[in-house]
């Protein structure tokens, strides 16, 4: 029988989908697998952009892979889609880019320099999660697999993950800390006798801290595809972005995201990598490209990047599934 084809937009080691799929025929959850493996889940942040993993989280949902997973790392607008895939809201989380945050309600450029931040994370917080589409906020920090949020402290810009969330106020906050940036967002968020900001200012994907952490499976979501990456994984950041960081913690770095997620993937396709160790990685990325920046309002574009991120990750799951059926066609 012929070879599925390759997805070109799944990265790294096509095994991590493998073992989330025996979990799923297996029927187990955390805390009661029959294998030994530790399976996390790793979203990183991008602003609207995050339309694309957060159609990949409502399509890994509805495949039923959910409980597959053991733990769940999220930054940024990552760790909003974390909790909600944890909580059973991944499609609302899904519907709310195009229907809830495609406005200058929650984005405008127009309110830079004032004293309203261009992003409105109350509207998100608030209007959205509390109210169009809430989300489930008192099962955080009881839902079978945990979620692992990371943010960036402010005084030296190196990421952390957040703990101490006891209350549903405790969870906001946190989710705020990992989203944060001056002048974008709003000043730092004091947190655990810390001040934070976003959690891809010191940590875009958080994949080796999943793997430290005792993970021997990771998936990926990424916010950007191929098309979408600085051309040198090496650049690094640029001398203007360096001093933008210095004025505004975090600000240059995040404007650059684009030269750190290159570097990141590298991870994910370099098996040989220092901080790789004996994991296994993998990484779904967006199958194409719609052009849309981190502040993009316009909802036909951001629609469309979630439906991309839902098929793109249908496309690699299906992909697997394939192989392993040509494999064992019994």
């Amino acid at each position: 029988m012929a070879s599925a084809a390759i997805v070109p937009f799944l990265h790294g080691d096509r095994d991590v989908l493998s073992v989330l799929l025996d979990r799923r025929a297996a029927g187990t959850e955390p805390g009661a697998r029959d294998d030994d493996h530790r399976v996390a889940l790793v979203i990183g942040g991008g602003g609207m952009r995050g339309a694309y993993v957060a159609g990949m989280l409502r399509a890994l949902d509805r495949a039923g892979l959910v409980p597959a997973f053991d733990e769940v790392y999220g930054a940024s607008s990552g760790a909003f889609s974390a909790a909600a895939f944890l909580t059973g809201d991944a499609a609302a989380c899904a519907a709310s880019y195009p229907e809830d945050l495609s406005t200058d309600v929650f984005i405008n450029m127009r309110r830079l320099g004032t004293r309203r931040p261009v992003v409105a994370l109350d509207h998100l917080v608030h209007e959205v999660l509390d109210g169009r589409k809430p989300m489930a906020w008192h099962a955080l920090g009881h839902t079978p697999a945990a979620l692992r949020v990371v943010a960036t402290d402010a005084s030296d810009l190196t990421a952390h993950t957040l703990e101490g969330m006891e209350t549903v106020a405790d969870w906001r906050q946190a989710l705020r800390a990992s989203a944060s940036i001056p002048l974008l967002c709003g000043p730092p968020v004091a947190f655990g006798g810390r001040r934070w900001v976003d959690g891809s200012v010191g940590e875009p994907l958080a994949m080796a801290r999943a793997l430290r952490g005792g993970a021997t499976h990771v998936l990926v979501v990424l916010c950007r595809g191929t098309d979408d990456l600085h051309p040198d994984a090496d650049a690094g950041l640029s001398l203007w972005a360096r001093a933008l960081d210095r004025l505004v913690p975090g600000l240059g770095t995040v404007a650059q995201g684009s030269r750190r997620y290159g570097a990141d993937l590298r991870l994910v396709t370099d098996a040989a990598h220092p901080d790789r160790g004996p994991g296994h990685l993998a990484a779904i990325g967006p199958a194409r490209s719609v052009g849309m920046g981190a502040l993009c309002v316009d909802p036909e574009r951001v629609g469309e990047a979630v439906r991309i991120g839902d098929e793109s990750a249908v496309a690699a799951v299906e992909s697997v599934a394939a192989e392993r059926r040509d494999l064992d066609p019994a």
